[in-house]
C-alpha cells in the first residue's frame, strides 16, 4: 500500500518560538522602560543600589541570549546553540542568585510594592524557584530537544511577571498579582493552546511545567500571610542587613 508523502511531515515549531522571542522581550521592555532601559527619558528615581544593577544586567543578558538561542535554532546553527547552551547554564545560575539577592535587599529596605515587604517577598522568591526548576528540568532533558525547548520556553515566561506589574496601565496597577500573573498566564496559555493545535496534542512538558507554573501563584498567595512564612522571611531578610 503506498503511504502518502506528507504522511511523516515534520511540524515546525519555528513559529512558535519565533513569536515568542519577539513577545517576549516586548513585555520586558514595556515593563522595565521608565525605570531601567529608557529611565533617562523619563527622569525617573536613580537604581537604589549596585545589586539592583546587577540584576538588570542579568536579566537583560537572559532575554539576549534567549533570542539569539531561538534565532540559532530557526536558522538551523544548533551547533553554535549546543555550544552557547554552557553559557546559558552559567547565566541561569547567575539569574537566581543575583534575583533572590535582589529581592532580599528590596525586602530590607521596605522597597516593595503593595503589601509589607515580607509578604510580597514570597513573589520573586517564588519566581526564582520556578525559572530554576524550569530550567533545571530543561538542561536535564538537554538531549530530548521536544521537552527542552518547551521547559526553556515556559521558564522564559517565567520571568514576566515582574514585568508586566511595571506596565503602566491601571487595569493592572489597581489589580496587583491578579493581573501580572493572570496576563502572564494568559501568554502561557496561549503558546500553549498554539503548540496543542499545531500538533494535534498537549505535550507532556508544557503540561506539567505550566501546571507547576500556574497553582503555585495561588499557593504563594495563600501562604505568604502566615505566621510561618513571616518569620522564615524576615530570617531571611536578616541574612542581607
Amino acid at each position: 500500500m503506498a503511504t502518502s508523502p506528507n504522511f511523516h511531515r515534520r511540524i515546525s515549531d519555528r513559529p512558535l518560538y519565533l513569536m515568542a522571542a519577539v513577545l517576549i522581550p516586548l513585555i520586558v521592555l514595556a515593563g522595565f522602560a521608565r525605570t531601567y532601559f529608557l529611565k533617562g527619558f523619563f527622569a525617573t528615581p536613580p537604581l537604589p543600589s549596585f545589586i539592583v544593577h546587577v540584576h538588570g544586567i542579568v536579566m537583560t543578558a537572559w532575554v539576549a541570549l534567549f533570542i539569539v538561542q531561538v534565532t540559532l535554532v530557526a536558522k538551523r546553527r544548533t551547533k553554535i546553540h549546543q555550544r552557547l547552551g554552557i553559557l546559558g547554564a552559567i547565566l541561569a545560575a547567575l539569574v537566581v542568585v543575583v534575583g533572590i539577592l535582589t529581592a532580599l535587599y528590596a525586602a530590607a529596605r521596605g522597597a516593595t510594592p503593595g503589601p509589607p515587604p515580607l509578604v510580597f517577598l514570597i513573589v520573586p522568591l517564588g519566581d526564582m524557584l520556578v525559572f530554576g526548576i524550569l530550567v533545571g528540568a530543561a538542561l536535564y532533558y538537554r538531549r530530548r530537544l521536544d521537552i527542552h525547548k518547551r521547559l526553556m520556553l515556559l521558564a522564559a515566561a517565567a520571568m514576566l511577571p515582574p514585568a508586566i506589574a511595571r506596565i503602566p496601565l491601571s487595569v493592572i496597577t489597581d489589580n496587583g498579582p491578579l493581573a501580572f500573573f493572570g496576563l502572564t498566564d494568559l501568554c502561557i496559555i496561549g503558546f500553549v493552546v498554539f503548540d496543542t493545535v499545531r500538533h494535534r496534542r498537549l505535550h507532556p512538558a508544557f503540561l506539567w511545567g505550566s501546571l507547576l507554573f500556574i497553582l503555585l501563584q495561588p499557593l504563594r498567595l495563600l501562604v505568604a500571610g502566615s505566621d510561618a512564612w513571616t518569620s522564615f522571611a524576615a530570617a531571611l531578610v536578616r541574612l542581607v542587613q
